[in-house]
């Protein structure tokens, strides 16, 4: 009969103790699920909203401030995630009978001991911190990232910047992904303007101030199209001679851009010059290159 007693007892607590803190434990659970659903919802609507204005808007770029906000409304969202996951773990473990005044010892030890090991997490975190603050980059930037310890840079479209990492997508369709503390510089090609850079090869035996007329024209033609003047922020204009080879002179020509246009007018330009000497009878070399620069105005 005892041995009954106490299992009828056994089973009587943990029913009381299911029907008080087991039930709000799930509704912390559920609650901080939801909670974190509906953070996740907000930021995306918010990003959402600032990507249809820059999409229905008159503008050819996003400015620098729909990229901060951009941004900044991801690293809202991820924080106040973060917060509210916590808070939840709390609050679970105080109705799992964890006193959470007794867990300060022990966690100032395992923080002091993962210190070490977290370091790298930590430097990840403060230097997307200061990424964002600064506005070095932003959400549609195009930009290189030399990276600690690879020799290949990363190049591509500006995804994600969170706090932790940075996410570009290639030419390719890569996605790559950063962690912002391993950054060594960055380069952003699209922030207030940028610059197409032509270098135009010619054999030596031609007469390099008509190549260089022949060159104004074109950029004062590429300025005048309709379709391309947009993305001009003045006149292309002749640089002159950039370097000499044996069998050829490279004649650079600029123009600046709005910011990521520079590749587009970039390759306009090589199709308007090649046409336009090939109308002189002068052919380029087959290196015909084009280059391309970000600046702040």
């Amino acid at each position: 009969m005892t041995v009954v007693a106490l299992g009828w007892g056994a089973e009587s607590n943990f029913e009381t103790w299911l029907r008080s803190s087991g039930l709000e434990i799930v509704l912390y659970v559920l609650g901080g699920l939801l909670a974190g659903r509906f953070l996740s919802w907000i930021g995306n609507t918010i990003t959402d909203r600032i990507d249809l204005n820059y999409k229905e808007g008159d503008a050819l770029v996003r400015s620098e401030t729909t990229k901060h906000r951009h941004a900044l409304a991801q690293v809202i969202t991820w924080v106040l995630i973060t917060i509210v996951y916590t808070l939840v773990t709390i609050e679970v473990l105080q109705r799992l009978g964890f006193a959470v005044s007794s867990l300060v010892a022990p966690a100032t030890v395992l923080g002091a001991a993962l210190g070490f090991g977290a370091q790298r997490v930590v430097q990840d975190i403060l230097a997307g911190f200061f990424i964002i603050a600064e506005r070095q980059y932003g959400f549609g930037d195009v930009v290189r990232i030399a990276i600690t310890g690879s020799g290949d840079d990363a190049y591509g479209t500006v995804e994600d910047v969170t706090l932790r990492v940075t996410r570009l997508r290639s030419s390719d369709g890569e996605v790559i992904t950063v962690p912002n503390g391993q950054i060594v510089k960055a380069v952003n090609l699209s922030k207030d303007w940028a610059r197409a850079v032509v270098d135009v090869p010619v054999p030596t035996t031609v007469d390099i101030n008509h190549v260089n007329d022949v060159l104004r024209e074109v950029g004062r033609d590429a300025f005048a199209d309709l379709d391309l003047e947009p993305l001009l922020l003045d006149e292309p204009s002749v640089m002159g001679v950039e370097s000499l080879e044996l069998e050829t002179v490279n004649i650079r020509m600029v123009a600046r851009t709005l910011p990521g246009k520079q590749f587009q007018v970039g390759r306009e330009l090589r199709v308007r010059v090649a046409a336009a000497l090939r109308r002189e009878g002068i052919f380029v070399g087959p290196d015909l290159a084009v280059d391309s620069e970000g600046g702040e105005s």
